[in-house]
């Protein structure tokens, strides 16, 4: 009488880990939007383990860096943050970037000019920092780091005051939550979500991933029912 053979490897968690794994190559720039599309096609049509390993055999290792790269960023938060600062651009510029520290409540009056904030690399105070936006004929761009409540209300009369892109809750409920509100006439106030040196470009790509993700584990569930 034969032995049994060992339990083999489960075809489901072997295709979820080399959907990852292919999600991350992407995101290092070792797959084109191409050569990603293809291979989760494969994947998800994969009947064998040998047909979803060899989708990763040609693929250069992934070293550690590299993963967390691919992963998501947590903001900083410690340190000093100000009560409150006002930020103006009237006629000129203003801009605030790199590793700096918005107070918790922050005005920002652009008048027949703009401002740019890049918060990618600021140092959050715990709990609830504020962005008040007075925007008229003049414009504000925001950039925000994946990893915080965020929370984006305000008004736009001939103008415009919205989020391009978007981020998932946090996991952690202690994760520091911005809120932008205001009001732009004839100007208009973007907020976008992006990761440290990240392009706009980039972020499109990380935001398909996330997609990816999702049709993932909706499979599963469907698998499960």
């Amino acid at each position: 009488m034969s032995q049994p053979s060992s339990a083999p490897v489960p075809l489901e968690r072997t295709r979820e880990q080399t959907i990852q794994q292919l999600c991350q190559h992407y995101a290092v720039d070792n797959l084109t939007d191409t050569g990603l599309e293809e291979r989760l096609d494969r994947a998800h049509a994969a009947g064998s383990l040998e047909e979803l390993r060899s989708l990763v055999s040609d693929l250069p290792v992934l070293h550690a860096a590299q993963s967390a790269a691919a992963g998501s960023h947590l903001p900083a938060t410690g340190g000093y943050n100000a009560d409150s600062q006002v930020i103006v651009g009237i006629m000129g510029g203003a801009e605030r970037s790199g590793a700096w520290a918005p107070a918790k409540m922050t005005t920002v009056i652009a008048v027949m000019g703009g401002v740019d904030l890049d918060l990618r690399e600021a140092r959050f105070a715990p709990g609830v920092t504020e962005i008040n936006i007075l925007a008229i004929m003049g414009g504000v761009d925001i950039v925000v780091p994946p990893g915080v409540h965020l929370d984006v209300n305000g008004i736009g009369i001939m103008g415009g005051f919205g989020q391009k892109g978007h981020t998932d809750a946090p996991a952690d409920g202690s994760a520091p939550v911005l809120r932008i509100s205001g009001f732009a006439m004839m100007g208009g106030v973007g907020v976008s979500v992006r990761l440290p040196g990240e392009k706009a470009s980039d972020a499109k790509r990380r935001e398909r991933l996330s997609r990816e993700a999702a049709k993932l584990a909706s499979g599963r569930r469907s698998l499960g029912s």
